[in-house]
């Protein structure tokens, strides 16, 4: 029985890259401007290590799929997880009440964890 966890734990070692380290939107905060744009602020988790594999964008996204706007994450956050960066003057399509919020990282691109916010 030794043997058989000890070649469980390793098998599962050597495929956890490939079903782990994407970025996970955690939590979003939307605020609409007074010139009738959005600001959001949001917060990402992801396993940075460095500038090999690390979060680099969250986008925001309406229900069909089109992408209204990209904050670019210019560098790793190795040592500031979860991290929250904002956007803001996104404009919204008229009678959009919601929007999705994904984001990605340099190895996978988009994926993980998503969340879907109302907007006022």
């Amino acid at each position: 029985m030794l043997k058989f966890s000890i070649a469980v734990a390793a098998l599962m070692a050597t495929l956890q890259p490939s079903f782990a380290g994407e970025a996970d939107v955690l939590g979003v905060k939307v605020t609409k401007s007074g010139n009738g744009t959005y600001n959001f602020s949001v917060t990402v988790e992801h396993a940075d290590a460095g500038w090999e594999h690390y979060a680099d964008k969250w986008e925001v996204v309406t229900l069909d799929g089109k992408v209204l706007a990209t904050r670019v994450l210019a560098h790793p956050h190795d040592n500031e997880q979860p991290f929250t960066r904002s956007k803001s003057g996104v404009k919204v399509p008229d009678g959009t009440t919601e929007v999705i919020i994904r984001a990605g990282d340099s190895k996978h691109g988009l994926g993980g964890k998503e969340m879907k916010v109302k907007l006022d």
